[in-house]
């Protein structure tokens, strides 16, 4: 099984904006990198007026694109159920990955780095930690019992995330 490792934070607290710098950090030091993105909103990833598209909206319940530069599953949840992390994890190759990062899945049972903004309008308390946060990045002095990340310092989290992997 590929490590999970979940960075969640409250909405507008910088969790994409963290990966999009972590990611490629990450990757040249040669970690292989997955990511599993977690959304409250109603998503396609398909074109409307696109074959794909119109044989999905005709009712195939999974429909797998593919090229030379890329693939594409999707499936069809019209029982709306909660969402597995370890049964979407599952679904990816593991044996191009070395890591997958979660963005979200706050309350999912797996490590994890939360963090914390000072201008985001909550309360660091509630940011939630529990025995599987690893550490807490944030861009104020907080203390919880876990190391503290500067959130503002891309390398110290992608260095802590290096050092994780090595002893997982």
């Amino acid at each position: 099984m590929v490590p999970l490792l979940a960075i969640a934070a409250f909405s507008g607290t910088g969790k994409t904006t963290l990966l999009k710098h972590l990611i490629p950090q990450l990757t040249a030091q040669g970690i292989r990198v997955g990511l599993i993105k977690h959304t409250h909103h109603n998503m396609d990833v398909d074109t409307p007026g696109k074959d794909s598209y119109e044989l999905r909206k005709a009712g195939a319940l999974q429909t797998l694109v593919a090229s030379n530069q890329r693939w594409a599953l999707m499936t069809e949840t019209p029982d709306a159920r909660e969402m597995d992390l370890h049964y979407l994890a599952s679904r990816m190759d593991a044996s191009s990955l070395d890591l997958i990062l979660v963005e979200g899945f706050k309350h999912e049972s797996v490590a994890k780095i939360l963090l914390f903004r000072s201008d985001t309008g909550h309360c660091a308390d509630d940011i939630g930690v529990d025995q599987y946060t690893l550490a807490v990045a944030s861009d104020t002095a907080l203390d919880f019992g876990v190391p503290r990340l500067d959130l503002n310092n891309t390398e110290e989290i992608s260095r802590f995330i290096r050092q994780w992997l090595a002893a997982e």
